[in-house]
């Protein structure tokens, strides 16, 4: 066992030191677009506060809701869908992911050099880390069927040794923040070679962990894009209960009991909150000024980035603790701190659905004519490569899927808190600090959206 943990932990630092020894070139996904994001011509303070406020304001109306009985049926209601032949759809996806996998793969590897004519980069980020996820949420989450590596590890043979509790879903937390690490230092947006040799690397790595834990344990526990996709499903309209598929009310399916069980599950969507969040910030003009003084003082660029997304992610884990604690105090409880934590948890998936959507929906729009065109003809190099120009109004309609998320947070933290405590004083009560924090959360969505795009600096 210890000798397949040290194989894993090594495949994933030649993972790693392959992309670092590539170069530093802008690998950042929205290097493919245009950077058109404008700032708003209203003053920021006002905005930002009104947009705090609004959320505010949610909460004091959702307060006055306290039939317990109401509540529960409001995030029970829902109608089944009967899906025919079944089996046909799930096959034809599992084919579907197949054929996006090899054409990765093969476009990859021999495909055309320029970035925005290369299928295989505009497939990934265009089409499955942009258009895909947004599904996922939006409608219901279909990369359990369509991801590949799930689809070959069927007929792959497993130990099915026992996945020790003490790993829990650290591994997907650890393979999430690097994820993210590689997404915004590396070149794997520019140079699509590289991108695919990533795509075997990380294959290797899944295929030989299914090959130890088994197909179902790797994939539900360990896997942290599995994870980020189930997560995301919980948000969306469409969804499975039990065997059944099912049509429910939009976020209401965060408020399910054993979404999350444990902590590791916690820092997981704090992980996952955090790392869209610093998908953005560092292409605002922001993140320069904070930065300069650094670089120039002689603290390493190449060291900056893993710095700042690990000092983030503390920040933001760090904030919510202290709202769990605070919860506590103000709720008068004896109830631990991780089953607060645990409880509180699921509706900032709601924020993380609205911000990635107000960040990735222009730029799906944007590349998309690239991506067909490309897809249509995936080996030749055009001359010129179709865009789509969003109209001027467009970025309201960000601002618009934030504050949309954050609502619906607050009304599912809000039934979370009836479900967890017995007095609807103490379930409001414990509310205050969640609030708070979900204010803070908005204010820092709103306010990297709404800044100008600029170019990864120092890299």
């Amino acid at each position: 066992m210890r000798e397949n943990q040290q194989r894993i932990t090594q495949l994933t630092v030649s993972v790693l030191l392959l992309i670092l020894a590539a170069g530093t070139v802008s690998a950042h996904g929205a290097s493919l677009s245009s950077g058109s994001r404008e700032p708003i011509r209203v003053p920021t303070w006002l905005f930002l506060s009104t947009g705090g406020a609004a959320v505010g304001a949610s909460f004091l109306l959702a307060s006055f809701v306290t039939d317990r009985q109401f509540i529960r049926q409001l995030h029970q209601w829902g109608f089944p869908i009967h899906a025919e032949n079944s089996h046909v759809a799930v096959t034809a996806g599992r084919v579907l992911g197949l054929v996006g996998y090899v054409t990765v793969l093969v476009i990859g590897f021999i495909g055309p050099s320029t970035p925005q004519t290369n299928a295989a980069i505009l497939l990934v980020w265009v089409g499955w880390w942009a258009g895909l996820a947004m599904t996922s949420y939006l409608v219901g989450n279909t990369w359990q069927t369509l991801n590949p590596l799930s689809t070959i590890a069927l007929v792959l043979p497993s130990l099915n040794r026992r996945y020790p509790d003490s790993y829990g879903a650290w591994p997907s937390v650890i393979g999430l923040l690097a994820l993210i690490w590689i997404e915004v230092i590396s070149p794997l947006a520019a140079d699509p070679q590289l991108l695919a040799t990533a795509v075997v690397a990380y294959s290797v790595v899944t295929l030989f962990g299914v090959g130890i834990f088994g197909r179902d344990t790797w994939f539900d526990k360990a896997d942290p894009v599995e994870r980020v996709f189930r997560y995301y499903g919980r948000v969306a309209p469409i969804g499975k209960t039990g065997r059944k598929i099912k049509f429910r009310l939009f976020g209401m399916d965060l408020s399910v009991p054993r979404l999350v069980d444990d902590f590791d599950e916690v820092v997981f969507i704090i992980a996952l909150l955090w790392g869209t969040t610093f998908d953005g910030f560092v292409t605002t003009p922001g993140w320069r000024t904070l930065t300069e003084p650094l670089v120039a003082g002689g603290f390493p660029p190449q060291v900056l980035y893993p710095v700042a997304l690990l000092a983030g992610f503390g920040l933001f884990f760090g904030i919510y603790l202290i709202a769990v604690e605070l919860s506590r105090r103000t709720a008068e409880t004896y109830l631990q701190s991780r089953m607060v934590a645990v409880q509180f948890a699921p509706p900032l998936l709601a924020i993380a659905a609205g911000y990635h959507f107000a960040h990735y929906l222009g730029y799906f729009l944007e590349l998309a004519p690239a991506l067909w065109l490309a897809l249509l003809s995936p080996f030749s190099d055009p001359g010129t490569v179709p865009v789509y120009q969003p109209p001027s109004w467009f970025g309201g309609v960000g601002i618009a899927a934030v504050v949309i998320g954050h609502l619906v947070a607050i009304w599912v933290a809000h039934a979370a808190a009836y479900d967890l405590f017995p007095s609807r004083i103490q379930a409001i009560r414990s509310q205050y600090p969640f609030i708070a924090v979900m204010v803070f959360y908005t204010m820092t969505s709103l306010w990297v959206i709404t800044r100008p795009e600029v170019a990864l600096p120092y890299i």
